[in-house]
């Protein structure tokens, strides 16, 4: 999208006849439309929120001498955030020409953002309790060229339905017609081009996955569970430290008896609590954020999700826009056969990724994905193992992290005579070494183990990860070039990592430490003739 100085008022050309009439209620081409003045009641609430915490503070500070000016400057700023949010409303319009959708916004600074209809990629919906309770939804259109979206906070919910759609066909048939044989395509297009003509010809919604509330149990096993229940205990403690518990006798007493007892038995009163707070955590976010799942693929070939108890969350991507998958197994899923499912796209923001499905059963993940792929097997077959180089090569990088570590606790130990937390046993660095060797170790093997590549008729696959293992399935269409890159040690040994560049996802799937003569073969075969004379 592009910024524009405000617009002069020139007259705009006569709509197509042959494009898809703009939906009643949602604005013209003729003038400016303002959004819902439903708006006046959630600008000056959400800008008043937005001043709460340093209107909060400048009230303390000021306070301090006893004066009252506190008083007044929360006063002053909570109606002047009144005002701003009102006169966001009456200043933010938007409007639609024959080739753009325009938004125009700001107060003091003026700008006016900018989309062409026949290059937006992703029209999401959302909407927030409040919105909910109004009948309005905020509409997200992008374009796909970066993380920006123009936004339309305020439509009603019919309108926001008919906008997405209106988008939507606008841009499939703008598609159309560039991939039409007699217009030309561009050189490793036509195996895309023939899967867009395939999902165009769907004439009925297919839904590829509803939520399952068995899939609660997959919840605990989410790694980011645990930064949650972290985190609340931090803020439990950081409060626990302003309680006087040492001036209450009763306190004193009920302590003295928790310590009089064994310690295994308070080690094991803290884990129930951590379990409990992780378990209940986990699942209540799980709940928040997948409500009523639903991925459904939609007539003319687009592929829609909905999702969220508080704010429901709506986004549609086109499928053929979807250039791969990524199947994620956390270290705590693998050992319940759990997985997650993000798609890899073009237009979908500036991460390019989509995440479809929560911590679910893998066979699920794997089938879904395959439906997605219109191909049986990426997820599920039998990898490329990348040689005993590459196992030798993961594991001495990974012991450099030990000896490290190791060397900074033997220097205070053994020369300095002191540690940060006094005197230090001079055995401590061996332990240090033994210890994280081990630990490293394991994790090396199993970076190995689930390190490899194939390739199908129509996707090159990439398996990575130790802790976090992930599967990438990128279309061969979707590779835009090679980086073939050789470190220092990867040279003696043969290896390099093998990166396929591609606009969609992260904008590369790596295959590391791969032996260099099997990397030139892979990237030939996935892409004949793109590393032509390379070799020479």
């Amino acid at each position: 999208m592009t910024a524009l100085p405000p617009p002069t008022g020139e007259p705009l050309a006569v709509e197509d006849p042959g494009t898809p009439p703009v939906p009643p209620g949602v604005g013209g081409a003729q003038d400016w439309q303002r959004l819902s003045p439903r708006m006046l009641l959630v600008h000056p609430v959400r800008a008043l929120m937005s001043m709460l915490v340093p209107l909060v503070l400048v009230s303390i500070g000021a306070n301090q001498g006893d004066n009252g000016v506190g008083l007044w400057f929360v006063v002053v700023g909570g109606v002047l955030a009144l005002v701003f949010g009102v006169l966001a409303w009456f200043f933010t319009r938007y409007r639609f020409t024959p080739e753009q959708l325009q938004l125009r916004t700001g107060v003091l600074s003026r700008k006016v953002l900018t989309a062409p209809l026949d290059r937006i990629r992703s029209v999401d919906l959302e909407s927030t309790p409040i919105h909910r309770v109004l009948g309005l939804t905020k509409a997200k259109v992008g374009t796909g060229v970066d993380s920006t979206q123009i936004e339309l906070d305020g439509l009603t919910r019919d309108q926001a339905a008919a906008l997405r759609v209106y988008l939507l066909q606008r841009s499939a048939a703008a598609d159309v017609e560039a991939t039409d044989p007699a217009a030309g395509q561009e050189p490793g297009e036509e195996a895309h081009g023939a899967r867009a003509g395939s999902a165009s010809r769907r004439g009925q919604d297919t839904e590829l996955a509803r939520i399952d509330w068995g899939w609660l149990r997959y919840a605990p096993f989410s790694l980011s569970s645990l930064v949650v229940v972290a985190g609340a205990f931090g803020v439990l403690a950081q409060f626990g430290d302003e309680l006087p518990v040492d001036e209450t006798e009763v306190a004193q007493q009920a302590w003295g008896w928790v310590a009089a007892q064994a310690v295994a038995v308070l080690v094991a009163g803290v884990a129930v609590v951590v379990v409990l707070g992780w378990v209940v955590l986990s699942t209540a976010s799980y709940v928040l954020n997948w409500w009523n799942l639903r991925l459904v693929r939609e007539a003319g070939g687009k592929i829609r999700t909905t999702r969220g108890l508080l704010t429901t969350r709506s986004q549609t991507i086109e499928e053929t826009k979807v250039r791969g998958v990524r199947m994620t197994e956390q270290f705590l899923l693998r050992f319940v056969r759990g997985a997650e499912l993000t798609a890899l796209a073009t237009g979908v923001g500036g991460e390019g990724t989509a995440r479809l499905l929560p911590p679910a059963p893998r066979r699920v993940v794997q089938e879904v994905g395959h439906a997605l792929l219109d191909e049986d097997g990426p997820l599920t077959m039998t990898l490329t193992g990348h040689g005993p180089r590459a196992r030798r090569r993961i594991h001495v990088s990974r012991q450099w992290g030990t000896l490290v570590l190791a060397v900074l606790v033997a220097v205070p130990t053994w020369w300095l005579d002191v540690g940060w937390f006094g005197t230090w046993p001079w055995w401590l660095p061996f332990a240090v070494l033994v210890g994280l060797g081990l630990l490293n170790a394991v994790v090396a093997e199993q970076a190995w183990r689930n390190l490899g590549h194939a390739l199908t008729d129509r996707h090159l696959v990439v398996q990575t990860g130790a802790l976090i293992r992930t599967r990438e399935v990128l279309e061969r269409a979707g590779v835009i070039g090679w980086v073939v890159h050789q470190g220092l040690f990867q040279r003696r040994l043969g290896l390099a990592d093998l990166t396929a560049t591609t606009a969609a996802g992260p904008e590369r799937v790596v295959a590391p430490n791969i032996p260099l003569g099997l990397a030139l073969d892979l990237a030939d075969a996935t892409t004949p003739g793109m590393l032509e004379g390379w070799r020479a």
